[in-house]
């Protein structure tokens, strides 16, 4: 028996429901080795393991902190694991074990968010660089959800292509468990996840008031934790006057799914995405998925999207009226949507990474 250790302090997080379902998934795969899964203090109860071969346990340490390189390092070597999955690059450089390392994209290194200070923000990026490369390195393989994120990691450093394993996401569907959500809109457009400038959602709002001159009862919804980036989109609405436009905040999956159910098309304007998980779990429940065409998504959503320019906003409201104008084009979305969520899977997901675990171990 190993003793496998997963940092999973992201669990509560938009990246979390990989680490999440990972976890569920591994349950069921491996009753022989033994799990260690760390977690911020706040995430204690987030995921209860139903096998005895899994333990939570506490790693009350920010991501990029002082405590993450040394407390956090202390710990690693108390535990003594066979093994070390870093479910994020961020990890302490010093920590000399076996360890596998996820990298999900390499956006701290491409973006500045205007919610952010500018100084702290250049030195976080600055830290994130060495330990992104220090993390390329040092582990023993590395995980990525798209091909696009591994053309970009041996972009960005001398990592051969072979240490780098494609793990692709996928999306799990509740029908039997949704919850309506009252809003105001008898006919609306979805978006759900963070709100960075990256993600494009200013844009996203000025197409939608576009289209309000067609469609005037259309809504916009925005779903995603109330943080500083959200409540800077808020003010730049507002202070624009624009109408039928809905943060919801923070939803459960119950009723995030009723939206994704019920929306007349999922919105995804991002810039630049790892995988772009929310518009697969959109196609799960029907909606038909319209999306920006930059960096992985066509690669991940293929010809189940509708694709728009993210950086012309008279195209983002061209593409979506296209969808809602057309029913043909609608059903066709819908039904590749479907077709293309089969391509994916939790399971299969688990069980790559545990090859990629048992391919480690045997490096010892």
């Amino acid at each position: 028996m190993k003793h496998i250790v997963i940092d999973a302090r992201i669990i509560s997080s938009s990246t979390g429901t990989y680490v999440e379902r990972l976890l569920t998934y591994l349950e069921q795969i491996d009753h022989d080795n033994r799990y260690t899964v760390l977690v911020l203090k706040k995430d204690l109860s987030y995921w209860k393991p139903k096998s005895g071969n899994f333990q939570i346990m506490e790693a009350n340490y920010a991501n990029y902190s002082i405590a993450e390189q040394i407390s956090f390092c202390k710990l690693l070597n108390k535990l003594s694991p066979d093994l070390v999955h870093f479910c994020m690059p961020q990890q302490p450089v010093l920590y000399r074990g076996q360890h596998i390392t996820t990298f999900h994209d390499l956006t701290l290194l491409k973006t500045y968010n205007s919610d952010k200070n500018w100084l702290i923000f250049h030195i976080k990026q600055f830290i994130g660089k060495y330990v992104f490369k220090h993390a390329l390195k040092s582990s023993s393989l590395i995980l990525t959800p798209s091909q696009f994120t591994k053309n970009e990691i041996i972009s960005f450093s001398d990592t051969p292509s072979d240490k780098i394993i494609v793990t692709h996401l996928s999306a799990d569907v509740a029908i039997d468990k949704i919850e309506k959500y009252k809003n105001p809109y008898k006919q609306f457009l979805l978006y759900v996840g963070q709100q960075s400038d990256y993600k494009n959602i200013k844009r996203l709002g000025d197409a939608h008031q576009i289209l309000l001159k067609k469609y005037p009862d259309l809504g916009l919804i925005l779903v995603g934790n109330k943080n500083n980036s959200l409540l800077a989109n808020e003010t730049y609405f507002k202070e624009k006057g624009y109408k039928n436009i809905l943060f919801t905040g923070f939803l459960a999956n119950p009723q995030r799914d009723w939206l994704y159910k019920n929306t007349s098309a999922y919105i995804f304007p991002s810039l630049m995405e790892g995988f772009g998980l929310p518009g697969l779990e959109a196609m799960g429940y029907g909606a038909p998925v319209i999306s920006s065409n930059a960096t992985c998504l066509p690669e991940v959503y293929g010809n189940a999207a509708h694709y728009f320019d993210p950086n012309n906003t008279l195209a983002i409201s061209r593409a979506i009226d296209e969808v809602l104008s057309n029913n043909k084009l609608r059903n066709a979305l819908i039904k590749k949507g479907y077709k293309k969520l089969k391509e994916y899977s939790w399971l299969q997901t688990a069980k790559q990474t545990h090859c990629a675990y048992l391919d480690a171990l045997r490096e010892q």
